[in-house]
């Protein structure tokens, strides 16, 4: 046994799968914390708008909805990487599973700063 095959030991390691299950669990939390944030602070916003000028209710909910979007995108990126997560015994590789990490954190912490900034401009709107 040389190098090469320790190298390959190491790259199919069976714990693979937990760094891109973490992801897909990433992508979830952080968009729908952002989406909760966005919501409840817009939300706050629409009521008090709903007392002063009730014509423009409607204009207000637009934060709304674009809120719930960022938790619908999350879902879309937990749901495409759920598919490629597999077995390590399946060729899953420690290299996937980190790719896997870095896309669900990217997508949850990009969904987690939207979320705070719809939030802050719903809310000064």
């Amino acid at each position: 046994m040389n190098w090469t095959d320790d190298l390959q030991k190491a790259e199919n390691a069976d714990y693979a799968p937990f760094f891109g299950t973490l992801g897909i669990t990433a992508a979830m939390i952080f968009t729908a914390a952002g989406a909760a944030y966005g919501t409840a602070k817009s939300g706050t916003a629409i009521s008090s708008m709903a007392v002063m000028r009730p014509e423009l209710v409607m204009k207000a909910v637009i934060p709304v909805i674009m809120a719930g979007i960022i938790g619908i995108y999350g879902l879309v990126v937990a749901i495409v990487l759920t598919a490629k997560v597999t077995p390590s015994n399946e060729g899953y590789t420690l290299e996937k599973g980190f790719a896997h990490l870095a896309a669900g954190l990217t997508c949850g912490l990009c969904g987690l700063g939207s979320g705070y900034a719809i939030g802050i401009v719903g809310d000064a709107g």
